[in-house]
């Protein structure tokens, strides 16, 4: 592939309709999640990574790594989820020092709600229109090109 300080009507053709459909199907999952669970698409991705902890809470530093957010975003995001009692900050058991990032009953309620009817959106929305082998293909380019991010730094 030549190198150009321009993308080539195949290259823009592929980077828009990704961008687009990214943010797409984040804006319906999020109206989705809104409207039938009660929460945001930011919130369910906080309670379901605590939820597939079951026996421990996580560090913020856990969640960072986990969601790939930024640092300040998830603890802005933690103390509105906080106000609202669905998770609740607790001090580290193995180090005084840290914070614990805990699903409360109420945070626990809402993502068991959320999940099954969030997989079910994602079933409508994505892969019921996609064949077998366009959804291989999207795993080995989603693999691909992460692969080639892990050498990256991240902001945190």
């Amino acid at each position: 592939m030549t190198k150009s300080d321009r993308l080539n009507d195949r290259e823009l053709r592929a980077w828009r309709g990704f961008l687009t459909m990214q943010d797409d199907v984040r804006r319906h999952m999020n109206r989705q999640l809104t409207s039938e669970a009660g929460i945001s698409l930011a919130e369910f991705s906080i309670l379901s990574a605590l939820r597939l902890q079951p026996d421990r809470p996580m560090r913020v530093f856990e969640l960072v790594d986990t969601l790939k957010w930024e640092k300040s975003r998830i603890i802005h995001q933690l103390s509105r989820m906080v106000r609202r009692g669905l998770v609740e900050r607790r001090a580290s058991e193995e180090d005084g020092r840290g914070t614990d990032i805990a699903l409360t009953a109420e945070g626990r309620g809402v993502i068991d709600k959320a999940l099954p009817l969030h997989i079910d959106h994602i079933r409508r929305l994505f892969f019921d229109v996609v064949t077998p082998r366009q959804l291989d293909m999207l795993a080995d380019l989603s693999e691909a090109v992460l692969e080639n991010l892990e050498g990256e730094p991240f902001d945190q």
